[in-house]
């Protein structure tokens, strides 16, 4: 039976574990790896968005004019819905309560603007995205 106490660094971990550590150039492979994966998946979301919000589809794309314009599409479909919500309330017909909650634009577009930075891993400020 083999002694795992006997194992070189190189073999196995400190824990006992028989899992052989990896080199320099595998860590690296790795790193580049997931850089990639992460690369494509902000495309895969721009290439997304310009497919959803009206007037993007099928230009040459700049990321700063991609979230200007899904922002100002979001406010428009926002505003169109508020619209809607009033419409059928001064007609008296029944709106179900989760429509007619207006949470702040400013609230939402700060909370939309948070999470694509961390997508996009930048520190642009909220006010950046506005106009």
């Amino acid at each position: 039976m083999a002694d795992k106490s006997s194992h070189s660094p190189s073999s196995g971990g400190a824990n006992g574990d028989d899992k052989p550590r990896l080199t320099e150039e595998e860590k690296k492979a790795n790193h580049i790896q997931s850089e990639q994966k992460r690369r494509q998946a902000i495309r895969d979301g721009f290439d997304r968005l310009c497919e959803l919000v009206p007037g993007l589809e099928g230009q040459g794309r700049s990321e700063g004019l991609v979230l200007k314009r899904s922002v100002e599409y979001m406010r428009e479909q926002l505003e169109r819905r508020r619209e809607l919500v009033l419409a059928m309330e001064a007609r008296g017909e029944p709106v179900m309560e989760k429509y007619r909650e207006f949470v702040p634009l400013e609230h939402l577009l700060k909370g939309i603007a948070v999470v694509l930075m961390r997508v996009i891993g930048r520190s642009r400020s909220l006010n950046d995205w506005r106009n």
